[in-house]
């Protein structure tokens, strides 16, 4: 991914819908009523867009044996992971995640995809949603939408890498084991917080903004995608597809203008505000459930010489961290959809905590 997966990826998911050795994903929609957000704010209705792959399965004691909860990143949605890159790699038969065998669920989060978001209507009179009102609209679709009361695996990648911690906290005897990708377990700070403020800002200051109720796409759309793509991949790989001024102008006006076409700005600014009530640093030692983290050495947004990941995962007490060293097959932050990087050590995680 890119933290923007649904621009760049969702018109891929289009003509590469599926591979032939999984099944296609179902789609449908949950209607959460009377939603409460944490900061008093209400829905009347909530709509959780999902898809899901596989059939869900219980043991003879009632309990879900085989859901797998994976969560996507920031304005992205569910689709983005039905490309070869990632379900390719994990959902085909005898891979990591075989969806004969697992109930994989693909949600959108509140405010992408399919689900509820300001551009439905409400625009910024929509409520102020947070990552913990996401991981609970989460929780009430497997549970309530969908009978799962148990999760063999909650993973995600970026912001559903940051969910993941979150469920690890909030719901820690709901799952057998936890991945989250290229995220941290520590507030939005320094560098990752500053380059979601230049964004943000723009959008806010931008006259064309107009308090969210804008006609056409303001200008500032323009600059949430140039920081995308500068924060979003490696420098060797920008360099590469990028080794000349001309050459630099023409894939940037290229990135944004796909951007343009298919986000929204009020949607990708309480998108990258959500990040605001996240914080899993204080409660880590709560998490129960066997814990592998997985970031890349390439990755911008949570650089590995921070040595936030490496200290914090000691707190855990079944977590274990692993950094992809940085390599030809890396792609910065977006090696978390490159399923073939860590897919290893994710059939580790789940044969280690295999029910006997």
């Amino acid at each position: 991914m890119k933290i923007f997966p649904s621009l760049v990826f969702a018109l891929a998911c289009a003509a590469n819908a599926f591979a032939a050795d999984y099944p296609a994903p179902v789609e449908n929609d949950f209607t959460i009523r009377d939603f409460h957000f944490t900061d008093r704010e209400t829905l009347p209705e909530l709509r959780i867009h999902y898809r899901t792959i596989g059939t869900p399965e219980k043991d003879a004691q009632g309990k879900t044996a085989n859901a797998v909860l994976i969560m996507h990143g920031t304005t992205g949605s569910g689709a983005q992971f039905i490309r070869p890159e990632f379900a390719g790699e994990l959902f085909g038969k005898d891979q990591p995640l075989d969806a004969t065998k697992f109930f994989i669920v693909l949600p959108d989060g509140i405010g992408h995809g399919k689900s509820s978001k300001p551009s439905d209507g409400l625009h910024a009179k929509f409520p102020r949603y947070g990552y913990r009102d996401m991981v609970e609209a989460q929780y009430r679709l497997l549970t309530d939408g969908l009978g799962v009361n148990h999760a063999r695996l909650v993973t995600g990648t970026s912001m559903g890498g940051m969910h993941t911690w979150l469920w690890g906290e909030t719901h820690p005897e709901f799952m057998d084991a936890l991945m989250p990708l290229a995220c941290l377990p520590t507030q939005i700070s320094g560098r990752n917080r500053a380059w979601r403020r230049v964004i943000i800002d723009a959008i806010r200051n931008d006259p064309a903004w107009q308090n969210g109720e804008y006609k056409a796409q303001p200008p500032s759309l323009r600059t949430a995608a140039e920081m995308l793509w500068f924060m979003s991949s490696n420098p060797v790989l920008r360099q590469k597809e990028a080794p000349t001024l001309a050459k630099t102008d023409e894939v940037l006006d290229k990135f944004v203008r796909e951007i343009v076409k298919v986000d929204d700005a009020n949607n990708v600014l309480y998108a990258l505000e959500a990040s605001h009530d996240y914080d899993p640093g204080p409660d880590l030692e709560k998490i129960t459930a066997p814990l592998l983290a997985i970031n890349s050495a390439d990755d911008l947004i949570n650089p590995p010489e921070l040595g936030i990941l490496q200290a914090e995962i000691k707190r855990v007490p079944h977590g274990r961290a692993v950094i992809i060293p940085l390599s030809e097959k890396t792609r910065g932050h977006g090696s978390h959809t490159v399923a073939a990087l860590w897919k290893d050590e994710l059939e580790k995680l789940l044969q280690q905590t295999a029910k006997q």
